[in-house]
This record gives structure tokens, C-alpha cells and sequence, in this order.
């Protein structure tokens, strides 16, 4: 083995970023290839020679191209982790193997690498303990239990097609939106949008919020196509969507209404014995739901006093990582709180739409919480996880295994056992705080100054 060590040197090219410089001698280069070539040598079937006989040329001649791409990929592989290993680098996402795709690995040559990185930010923590915190009266309004009951007579609702739509009607149809280029961002058959009420609201298409929406869609016929124009959100998740000016082509497929279901249909399809049954059912739900709300407003305060507390830099503009990852976040918080979907992706469109100053603010807890959770050494079990899980399942309507299988197919279960992290390390902050209570009047009233 050779003794040649890889020269490794760290620059700080702005807030939470790094780039490594890698150069592997030309000795561990050859030492990599002889060993990739002889590893396809003893495995190739070339005809005229038993296996593992046949001469290097040959196999150079024949698998060349494959021996070289895999040595690459080891020597990158290990450079890369003793770069980060060795100078103690918190590194937030792994680069992509596309980066090196053009690198040349040659005999008797050294390699030269170059990766840029996004790093956790260096911060000190204040004290965890005696944080104050106001706890607000938990108490349902008197008419929540009514409103929420309309709410489930909606999902429970039939579809009414109509020939003219009204303010308050949904449309189904194709949207495509494309920059001013012309780049094709979204083809969505099947998307759906809802007719503001007023005829001077905003609404939102494809997950973005259009502040003259109402104005733009019209009343559209089945069979007719709007051009709705926006600028995209500058918080996107995708980069190539942030600040441009962005055209909706939306072709009405269908139109309808949402007749509520009677009283008698929901009390029946719950299998409720009758109305007030329904009733305590729904208010037991809200009551469950308005303690969770009670804990997650107090979490958002330990949260924003370590926030201000902990001075750092952010880059100044989010990268797509760091977009999609804030609101995933966010997205799982408003899972948690048990919102249902369809104010989820309204909420979510709202979010996208946030000042840099607030999306900022987000990403910035992001970080201080995680390193609570690591201060706190907080961990996370499997029945932590599934518990989440069964509670997000029943507030949706799904099976657990069903939502646990989406979760996983869309990249989410990772930020929900962040989340799962992230609330465990902040209820210990809570244990310690200086905590209280409020009437919900009198919290507003104090959070609001």
C-alpha cells in the first residue's frame, strides 16, 4: 500500500458554506486502478483465456472505461469522508455524484477535486433554563363545535356539476405553467382551484398564491382556457421558479359545487347513535386538538428566544435544499397541529410566498433546535415515530401503514423524525422554564406587542 497521503484544504466561502480542496497523489491513484482492474481480471470472461488470466491490455481494451468510473467513485468516495471526518465538518447535504462525472482518472496522474458544501453555522447556545414562556387558556370557543361540524358536512359533501360556475365553485382541469422563456415548470392534469368569493381575492394554482386571482380566472365555462400570469414565490422550493414571471395556461375540464351532506347522512356513516353523539365526538376531537395547538405555541416561543438569542449568519439567499427543506418542516408542523389537507397546501402556498426575512427566521430555528437536541443528547425511538404517525393517520383518514408508505415514497419520514426530534428537545427546554398562564385574549393581546 502506498504511504502518499491526499493534501485536503477548507475554505470558507460564505455563511454555511465550504469548499474542499482534495489532491489525491498520483501513487493512490495507480494503487486504486490496479486494484479495480484486478478485481474485473479475476471476474471477466474473455474468450481464448481461463477467468482471471486474461491480460491487462485486454481488459483495459474491453472494460476500461467501467474500471475507471469505478475508481473513481472509491477515490472520491474516501477523499470526501476523510476530508469532512478530519477537520470535524457538520456537513448538511451530501454532494451529488454528477459533479464528478467529467473527472478524469488517468494512470501516473494525481486528481484534483473541488466540492462545495453546505455546513451547520457555529453558534453559541444561551442558558436552557428558566426561558419564559405564557401558556394560553386552552378553552374551545362556543361556537368551534358548529364550525367544525360544516367543515365535515363539506369533506362529506356530493359534487354538483354545473353548466356556469359562481363565486365559491371549483374547477378541475390541465394547468401548465412555463417561464417567460418558455421552460415548462408544471403539466398537471386534474389540477383543481377554487373560485374566490370576492371578486377581488386572491387564490392559488399550482401551489402558488396570485393576489388577483379572482380577477384573472374569471367564470370560466367548461371547456374554456384562462391565461393566468404571477411572479414566482422568491421562498420556492424550485430556484428556477423564484422571481420569474410565470404564465398559467388552466383548460376547464369540469365545474361543480360542494353540496354539504344533511346531518342525518354524517350521523350515519360515523355510525353515531345521533346528533349529539356527533357533537361530544367532535368537540372531544377539537379538545385534543386545542391542547396540541396550546403546545405548539408554546414550543414557538422557546423557539423564537433561542432565535433571538443565538447571533449567526445565514446565506443570503436559500439554496433549493434549504427552501425544500424549510418547508417540509413547516409542512409536517401543520400535519402536527391537525390541519387538514386542503388548508395544508393553502398554508403552504402561503409560506412560499413569505418575505426572506421570515423564511429566513425559519431556517434559522432549524438549526438552533438541532443543536438543542444535540446539547440535550435527545434521541428518537421507533414508537416515537409510529405514534406520530397513527396520529397524523386518524386525523387524515388513512391507515397508518398507508400514510407511513407515503411518507417514506415522498422523502418525508426523515423531517417527521426531525420533528419528532426537535419537539422532544424543546419539551426539555419546557421542563425548566419559567411558564405562565394566560386567558387566549390575554395572550393574544401580549404576543401581539
Amino acid at each position: 500500500m502506498s504511504d502518499a497521503k491526499n493534501s485536503i484544504k477548507i475554505d470558507d466561502i460564505g455563511p454555511c458554506r465550504k469548499r474542499i480542496s482534495i489532491d489525491i497523489p498520483a501513487s493512490k491513484v495507480d494503487e486504486t486502478l490496479a486494484a479495480s482492474y484486478d478485481v474485473v481480471a479475476h471476474e471477466a470472461a474473455i474468450p481464448g483465456f481461463r477467468k482471471g488470466h486474461a491480460p491487462r491490455r485486454l481488459i483495459e481494451k474491453r472494460f476500461g472505461e467501467y474500471v475507471r468510473g469505478e475508481a473513481r467513485q472509491r477515490l472520491v468516495s474516501s477523499a470526501y469522508k476523510e476530508a469532512v471526518e478530519s477537520n470535524d465538518l457538520k456537513v448538511l447535504s451530501q454532494p451529488s455524484d454528477e459533479i464528478f462525472e467529467d473527472l478524469e482518472i488517468e494512470d501516473g496522474k494525481p486528481v484534483h477535486i473541488e466540492i462545495e458544501v453546505e455546513v451547520m453555522p457555529e453558534f453559541d447556545l444561551p442558558d436552557l433554563k428558566g426561558l419564559k414562556v405564557l401558556k394560553p387558556d386552552a378553552k374551545l370557543p362556543d361556537d368551534l363545535v358548529d364550525k367544525e361540524i360544516e367543515k365535515i358536512g363539506i369533506n362529506e359533501g356530493s359534487l354538483d356539476e354545473r353548466d356556469k360556475p359562481e363565486r365559491g365553485d371549483y374547477l378541475t382541469g390541465n394547468a401548465v405553467m412555463k417561464d417567460a422563456q418558455g421552460t415548462e415548470h408544471y403539466n398537471i392534469e386534474g389540477a383543481v382551484v377554487r373560485i374566490p368569493e370576492k371578486g377581488d381575492e386572491e387564490g392559488m394554482i399550482l401551489g402558488v398564491i396570485v393576489a388577483d386571482f379572482a380577477k384573472q380566472i374569471g367564470l370560466p365555462k367548461e371547456g374554456e382556457t384562462k391565461t393566468i400570469k404571477v411572479k414566482g414565490p422568491e421562498q420556492h422550493e424550485m430556484e428556477d421558479i423564484r422571481g420569474k414571471d410565470l404564465t398559467v395556461t388552466f383548460e376547464v375540464v369540469k365545474v361543480y359545487r360542494i353540496v354539504p351532506a344533511p346531518m342525518a347522512d354524517i350521523v350515519a356513516k360515523f355510525g353515531f347513535t345521533g346528533e349529539e353523539q356527533l357533537r361530544e365526538m367532535v368537540g372531544a376531537q377539537l379538545g385534543q386538538r386545542a391542547e396540541v395547538q396550546q403546545q405548539a405555541v408554546m414550543r414557538q416561543q422557546i423557539a423564537k428566544t433561542l432565535a433571538d438569542a443565538c447571533d449567526f449568519e445565514l446565506p443570503a439567499g436559500l439554496t433549493a435544499n434549504q427552501a425544500a427543506r424549510n418547508l417540509e418542516r413547516q409542512r409536517m408542523e401543520l400535519m402536527y397541529r391537525g390541519m387538514p389537507p386542503t388548508e395544508v397546501e393553502q398554508k403552504m402556498a402561503e409560506l412560499r410566498n413569505a418575505s426572506t426575512e421570515q423564511a429566513t427566521s425559519s431556517l434559522k430555528q432549524l438549526f438552533i433546535l438541532g443543536k438543542v437536541a444535540e446539547q440535550l443528547e435527545v434521541s428518537v425511538e421507533e414508537p416515537e415515530i409510529n405514534a406520530q404517525i397513527v396520529r397524523f393517520a386518524m386525523e387524515q383518514g388513512k391507515r397508518p401503514e398507508q400514510l407511513r408508505d407515503e411518507l417514506v415514497k415522498n422523502g418525508q419520514i426523515q423531517t417527521l423524525i426531525q420533528q419528532v426530534r426537535e419537539h422532544k428537545a424543546i419539551d426539555a427546554v419546557l421542563v425548566d422554564a419559567d411558564i405562565e398562564e394566560v386567558s387566549a385574549e390575554e395572550f393574544n393581546k401580549r404576543m401581539s406587542v
